[in-house]
């Protein structure tokens, strides 16, 4: 999900007003592998689109008996919005198959191909705007986007009859003078917007079939694996096995999640929440 550069550090973080995280009651802690997509259909998601609510006229959203010898969530990318878990979840391993189709649509037709997994998301299906009508939920986002698989972007949003935004804050460290994770840079604490992954190439373009000098992604049309770790606050990110994002001490502990079109075509396979290692 592209979105403007976040503050940085060094920038006072009083332009925005955050508030206690609200959680949704009974949030599911995995005591053995939990497996959300069952191969067959959609019963473990509900789905959401900015253009028809909770109505999928067009088939954004479905199962397709097999690609590359395995069933997958497909998400056309026509509309934007997602797929969403019934339940929500605490404190697991989150693991995920996924990979690029053909298609794409306006207003990304020529750009990088774009989706994306909300964590933690919170509220009501349409939160990130004050009217409820947006793609997204307030929520903490593991990116999927050429040339930017492993960022990081803090989804603000809204409560039912409350004016006041909601941001989740998550600390990490940082490069100095940038926004791109380093695990020997500098703390830094960020409300919204993007914290780059490790290697995010600084001439990144928005533009089809976007390739970085270092990328961690396979090239499109191969499967990649992905892995989240959602600890309480603490998040680390993993692209093929690699270690390319970290953050701690986030406000944001729960949630329901949110795998996403977002103008371009992709495919969901092996979504299963596994319990933490203790």
């Amino acid at each position: 999900m592209k979105q403007p550069l976040s503050l940085l550090p060094w920038l006072s973080l009083a332009a925005v007003t955050c508030v206690s995280s609200v959680f949704a009651a009974g949030a599911v802690t995995p005591r053995e592998v939990i497996r959300l997509f069952n191969g067959k259909d959609l019963s473990n998601f509900t789905t959401w689109e900015r253009k028809h609510g909770k109505e999928d006229p067009d088939k954004v959203f479905s199962v397709v008996p097999q690609i590359d010898g395995a069933p997958a969530i497909r998400c056309s990318g026509q509309y934007f919005g997602g797929v969403i878990t019934r339940e929500s979840y605490t404190n697991y391993r989150l693991v995920v198959e996924f990979r690029w189709g053909l298609l794409t649509w306006e207003p990304r037709l020529d750009r990088a191909r774009d989706a994306g997994i909300l964590l933690h998301c919170q509220g009501e299906e349409g939160n990130q705007t004050k009217n409820f009508d947006g793609a997204w939920m307030r929520s903490v986002e593991f990116q999927i986007i050429e040339g930017g698989i492993g960022d990081v972007i803090l989804v603000n949003g809204y409560d039912r009859g409350n004016p006041t935004i909601i941001a989740p804050r998550l600390k990490t460290k940082v490069t100095p003078g940038t926004q791109r994770w380093d695990p020997n840079g500098v703390e830094a604490e960020f409300t919204r917007g993007r914290i780059d992954w490790l290697r995010r190439d600084p001439d990144w373009k928005d533009v089809l079939g976007f390739r970085g000098r270092a990328e961690a992604e396979k090239p499109s049309g191969q499967w990649n694996h992905l892995e989240a770790i959602c600890d309480g606050g603490n998040i680390t990110y993993f692209v093929n096995g690699e270690k390319v994002m970290e953050g701690w001490g986030g406000t944001f502990t729960e949630g329901r999640l949110l795998f996403q079109s977002e103008g371009s075509e992709v495919f969901y396979r092996k979504i299963e929440l596994h319990p933490l290692q203790r």
